[in-house]
């Protein structure tokens, strides 16, 4: 399957779920497009380096910060934008593939196929969190360095009215 086709079906996927959480309809767009970029991180790595977890790593950080960017930029809560994006890396089929082959006592490849999708869930968990360090990092240094700025502004303002 090509990439723009990828594209396509995780945007509406990505929109379809925004729609089931309610997400303003001037929202939806931003949805199926953190829905999109994930996808297409995570299918780009996916090809190049090989490891689905690796790769569903690097999508949900994606994910995780277009949300955090499109949630200041919006005014709207994170969660919105992120829960949307990230249903595209959900292990589903990998879940239930596991269950099946439970059922039909192949534990061997039930045992792998569960690893996987624990895998893959922990990968998104981990990027969504790690996302969400760096961004705190980031609005304290922001804060910190804007607070020097409002401080150094008032400084200068003294100086000059006592001159």
């Amino acid at each position: 399957m090509d990439y723009l086709l990828q594209a396509g079906l995780s945007f509406l996927a990505a929109v379809a779920f925004g729609i089931l959480f309610n997400a303003p309809r001037r929202m939806l767009i931003h949805c199926g497009l953190v829905g999109t970029v994930g996808w297409l991180v995570f299918s780009i790595t996916q090809t190049l380096a090989d490891d689905q977890v690796v790769a569903t790593f690097l999508g949900a950080f994606t994910i995780a910060l277009m949300s955090h960017i499109f949630a200041r930029r919006r005014k709207m809560p994170m969660i919105l934008f992120s829960v949307s994006g990230i249903i595209v890396l959900v292990p589903g089929a990998t879940a239930y593939n596991a269950m099946r082959n439970v059922v039909e006592q192949d534990y061997l490849m039930a045992i792998e196929l569960a690893t996987r999708a624990l895998l893959i869930s922990g990968a998104i968990a981990m990027g969504l969190v790690f996302a969400e360090i760096i961004m705190q990092i980031y609005s304290r240094l922001y804060r910190r360095v804007v607070k020097k700025e409002k401080t150094d502004a008032l400084v200068d303002i003294e100086e000059t009215r006592q001159l």
